[in-house]
């Protein structure tokens, strides 16, 4: 059985003091006992990562640490970049590579995330690996071609171990940020046939255990029922994160 995990993606939002007060009060809302039935990651901007692991290691919180993005080189001449080096040294398990946003605004591109995947992972942290489709690849029936696609070449050279312990996160890009959502029926079409494609090229024991998120306008109000999917094994969740007492429900899965 693979255990729900759920991503508070709070993006380019909260300062330092901001992301402790919030950590603080998700702790309060959502008890070490509440956590039992879903794993937590939490992905502030570099700028917290330091507070926030602070805050987590002297609380015992128990929730996970996470990044929203590395580059894959270890070190070098690269401003602005962070390496995966220092996000393993602050004790960061999960980091998000190929989000959208990142492809759409920064342009990255399946190379880019790939060269991610291999460097997280072999600096001992798991990748959330983002994947998904535009409306208007939706509205053209292209949505597997363009999502199975990214799964295939981000995914490349890993070994059916190594995929099997990382997680991927279907988010249409058309659902993020606009109020839209996949219904349960069409999210879970999706993370089944991502499902399907890990068992046809790492074979189905990598199928079984990876874990399918899905992200794109989660809520309290939806995540019982996308999480009651067959292949969805939990949310990459946006804007409701930033919310204490709404991301607090979406943790105890819409409880």
């Amino acid at each position: 059985m693979r255990k729900p995990l759920i991503s508070g993606n709070w993006k380019m939002n909260l300062n330092h003091f901001e992301a402790i007060q919030i950590v603080q009060k998700l702790a309060y809302l959502v008890g070490k006992d509440e956590l039992e039935a879903a794993d937590v990651s939490l992905h502030p901007p570099f700028t917290d990562i330091r507070s926030v692991q602070t805050v987590l290691d002297a609380d015992k919180v128990g929730y996970a640490l996470g990044a929203q993005h590395c580059h894959w080189e270890e070190k070098g001449a690269f401003t602005g970049e962070v390496s995966p080096v220092f996000l393993a040294k602050l004790g960061v398990q999960y980091v998000i590579c190929g989000h959208s946003e990142r492809r759409e605004l920064f342009g990255e591109t399946d190379e880019m995330v790939n060269k991610k995947v291999a460097a997280i992972q072999q600096h001992g942290m798991t990748p959330i690996m983002c994947c998904g489709e535009t409306l208007d690849e939706r509205e053209a029936g292209q949505t597997e071609a363009k999502v199975l696609g990214q799964v295939r070449a981000g995914l490349a050279g890993r070994s059916a171990q190594q995929v099997g312990a990382l997680v991927i996160a279907y988010e249409p890009i058309w659902a993020i940020g606009t109020g839209r959502t996949a219904t349960s029926d069409d999210a879970q079409a999706v993370c089944a046939a991502i499902r399907g494609c890990v068992a046809e090229v790492f074979g189905a024991d990598a199928a079984q255990q990876v874990r399918i998120q899905y992200g794109g306008s989660v809520k309290a109000a939806n995540i019982a029922e996308l999480i009651a999917c067959t292949d969805i094994d939990g949310a990459l969740v946006g804007g409701a994160s930033l919310d204490a007492d709404e991301f607090a429900r979406i943790c105890k899965l819409g409880v």
